[in-house]
């Protein structure tokens, strides 16, 4: 069996923490962008939903318009929660998906930290810090005569759970103690 990529990983381990924050969830939104997530993510989120007992309901936005039309479909729909895949456009538009999920009150797990630090309830993701500094260690690898082909093919080790405590009592969650041990930063 192929071992599964960290991001197909990473999908299973948000889902989870979001599932910590919202015990009574069994309706979870899923808001992808199909230009940046792979088929892979989309079926290891719904494997870990049904594992844990979640209906997913997924949605595609590739624009600002598309966006708020998800959240419409997310409300009528009556979504618990929310998992908002990685993507780059989603990055762009932080601000617009935490005050949608925010206004709706739905609580949302998002792969990038940025998204808590403008008012998203929880991110899982890579220490792009630590991502940084690999891409320099590397560029100082080769800029003393190492070449590219022969250097090892690194992925992310530090992954970093950050929690918006503020967002949680505005949704009236309880954040968990065990989940706020695990957390690497607790926005208040």
């Amino acid at each position: 069996m192929p071992a599964r990529s960290p991001t197909i990983a990473l999908t299973g381990k948000r889902l989870g923490f979001l599932r910590d924050l919202v015990p009574t969830a069994k309706r979870v939104g899923v808001l992808v962008d199909p230009n940046a997530i792979p088929e892979s993510v989309l079926r290891e989120a719904e494997s870990a939903a049904s594992t844990m007992g979640l209906q997913n309901l997924v949605v595609d936005a590739t624009t600002s318009r598309e966006i708020d039309a998800a959240f419409a479909i997310f409300v009528g729909e009556q979504v618990d929660a929310l998992f908002v895949g990685p993507s780059g456009f989603f990055s762009s538009r932080r601000v617009q998906i935490a005050s949608q999920a925010m206004r709706h009150g739905i609580p949302a797990a998002y792969s990038q930290r940025e998204i808590p630090e403008v008012g998203g309830l929880l991110s899982y993701g890579t220490n792009l810090t630590d991502a940084w500094r690999q891409v320099g260690v590397y560029t100082g690898r080769i800029l003393k005569g190492a070449k590219p082909a022969d250097l090892p093919v690194l992925q992310s080790t530090k992954f970093e759970l950050v929690i918006n405590a503020q967002t949680a009592r505005v949704l009236g969650l309880t954040v968990p103690p065990g989940l706020l041990v695990a957390a690497d930063e607790v926005i208040e």
